[in-house]
């Protein structure tokens, strides 16, 4: 992988940056086998939303089998480092949410970097919340069950969203599960053992990391704003969590060090730590053997918490 450039950001040239983030994957052919196929019966349609900024695109899943009750709301956040990825990317974990849960899962194609550094991520995710939670009714769903989910830097950002959503009296979020999250960007997350371990990481190296932060930030930034490292923030009366992590990810000791500091401070949280796996790898479900098992241990949280 590492010997493509577009496989690694830290090899794209600007012009080939610019050319993976328009890039639309197909939905059938090689792309499907890699990044798996949406689980039958979940209905996909593509939408649209009013966000401060401007208009955002939106990936809705529903299942397709009548209910009797309103079901619960996933917000899903895409990986991707806050530079690549979109959200049509995660068909296969959003289908098998919506058909394990029997949920609606809805994922928000937030703005990128280097062209939208931040805040712009963490404001377009918010809005997501507020439009989910103030359209979940339209939707099949009910407001009152609201949870969020995201992968590497969606992890980040479904960290960050719920603690704004506390801190900002927004919609009430009753589950996070963070997957393989980003949740420490000073320079203290490059004295994890992990890191030190992982330099040339299967699907994420160290230099990656650097890219992709050197893309999402100012140079004025604070990396230890909350907004930007949940880890620093006041984690008191947050959302039940699962957070998921991988033993070859050079982000695995930030993904536990979040997930203690959840627990010290009073949350109730469950790892699960996947220790042969790489970061990304619930992104690949027919090759990686532990997606499946990792995907039943989310979706048994959510529903713990989501009833």
């Amino acid at each position: 992988m590492k010997s493509i450039p577009s496989m690694s950001v830290a090899r794209m040239t600007p012009d080939r940056l610019s050319e993976v983030q328009h890039a639309v994957i197909p939905d059938g052919g090689p792309a499907a086998l890699l990044l798996g196929r949406p689980r039958p019966g979940v209905e996909i349609r593509v939408s649209r939303f009013a966000a401060r900024h401007g208009d955002l695109p939106l990936r809705i899943y529903t299942p397709q089998a009548w209910s009797r009750t309103a079901r619960p709301v996933v917000l899903n956040f895409h990986g991707g480092g806050f530079v690549l990825g979109s959200a049509r990317q995660g068909d296969w974990i959003c289908s098998v949410v919506a058909a394990d849960l029997d949920a609606i899962v809805v994922s928000v194609d937030y703005r990128l970097a280097p062209a939208h550094k931040y805040p712009a991520a963490v404001e377009d995710c918010y809005d997501a919340l507020l439009w989910t939670a103030a359209h979940a009714g339209d939707l099949g769903g009910d407001p009152a069950r609201i949870a969020v989910m995201g992968d590497s830097a969606g992890g980040n950002l479904a960290a960050v969203v719920s603690i704004l959503a506390r801190d900002e009296r927004g919609p009430s979020v009753r589950h996070q599960a963070l997957i393989y999250p980003a949740t420490d960007m000073t320079d203290a997350a490059l004295e994890d053992a992990s890191y030190a371990a992982n330099t040339r990481g299967i699907v994420l190296s160290n230099e990656d990391i650097d890219v992709f932060r050197d893309h999402y930030l100012a140079d004025a930034d604070d990396r230890a704003d909350p907004r930007l490292s949940p880890i620093r923030a006041d984690l008191a009366d947050l959302p039940p969590a699962v957070v998921v992590v991988a033993g070859l990810d050079p982000l695995h000791d930030s993904g536990v060090r979040y997930a203690q500091a959840l627990a010290d401070a009073g949350n109730a949280v469950r790892v699960e730590d996947f220790h042969q796996m790489p970061h990304g790898f619930l992104s690949f479900p027919y090759l990686a053997h532990a997606a499946r098992p990792a995907m039943a241990a989310i979706v048994a949280s959510q529903r713990a918490a989501l009833g």
